[in-house]
């Protein structure tokens, strides 16, 4: 089978086991309809924290209300794709370590869209819708002259944010194969890399800044390509052509991901048990 026909194949089992996960969800309604209420609340949390925080302030650094909220509203909206559609590879560790990865290991489908569908979680469609409010809000608010390449460009945004933080699941479900107890350091990279992102670079340190941006490139999320769309500076001087690098950041970032998940898994050893 071709890397074509695998991708195929791994997009087929994916979508089944998802699939199957949300006819077990629907089955009971009103609690999914309660639970995703509740999940609306929790991550709004995050932006009345902001909301309290320009109550006693204009602008955070150099930043108004509808331009963080923007910032806010991509982070949010791409995290919650990302995190929607394979988040639950962040349990990748405990199937390590009790041994139950060997049974998806024998089973006819790729390993990792098992692992991505894997108790396929819709309630997270939660975190999704409060981004995208946020960001409808922002964008209604926005004093940007809105053209067609500045529209264009915030899909573009959601999607490449998405695989970005797509890949950075990946690379830390990868990692875990070494290091079996790891799901907190990649919910470092992947929640507080959302968390970072709701604020404007102009707050963080040059160095912090400069690490998200060509080291693990999360500035790509929101940060550059939003500097164009709002007429801000962009981080660390860079070329007002960035802007337009997030696609081929994402691509390059998933690529990245995938070689390591493939080393990740020749790694592993069963328990034996």
């Amino acid at each position: 089978m071709g890397e074509r026909g695998r991708v195929v194949e791994g997009l087929r089992a994916y979508l089944l086991i998802a699939g199957m996960w949300i006819r077990s969800t629907l089955a009971y309604r009103v609690s999914f309809a309660l639970t995703v209420v509740g999940g609306l609340l929790v991550t709004g949390l995050d932006f009345v924290a902001i909301l309290l925080m320009f109550s006693q302030v204009d602008v955070l650094g150099g930043y108004a209300l509808p331009e963080v909220a923007f910032l806010y509203g991509l982070s949010a909206t791409a995290f919650g794709v990302a995190d929607l559609a394979i988040g639950s590879a962040g349990r990748l560790g405990v199937r390590v370590r009790d041994g139950t990865l060997d049974t998806l290991l024998v089973r006819p489908a790729p390993v990792l869209a098992q692992v991505a569908a894997d108790r396929f979680a819709l309630r997270r469609v939660a975190r999704i819708t409060q981004g995208v409010l946020v960001l409808g809000w922002a964008c209604a608010v926005l004093d940007v002259g809105w053209t067609p390449v500045k529209v264009l460009l915030v899909p573009v945004m959601i999607v490449s944010g998405g695989m970005i933080f797509s890949a950075v699941f990946v690379a830390g479900a990868a990692f875990q194969f070494v290091a079996q107890d790891a799901a907190e350091v990649q919910a470092a990279f992947t929640y507080g890399g959302q968390t970072l992102l709701q604020y404007p670079p102009t707050v963080f340190g040059r160095e912090l800044v400069r690490g998200v941006t060509f080291v693990l490139p999360l500035a790509f999320v929101n940060w550059v390509p939003a500097s164009y769309v709002l007429g801000r500076p962009y981080p660390l001087g860079l070329p007002q052509w960035a802007a337009f690098t997030p696609p081929l950041v994402a691509v390059a970032c998933c690529a990245v991901a995938g070689l390591a998940w493939r080393a990740g898994l020749r790694t592993y050893r069963s328990t034996g048990s």
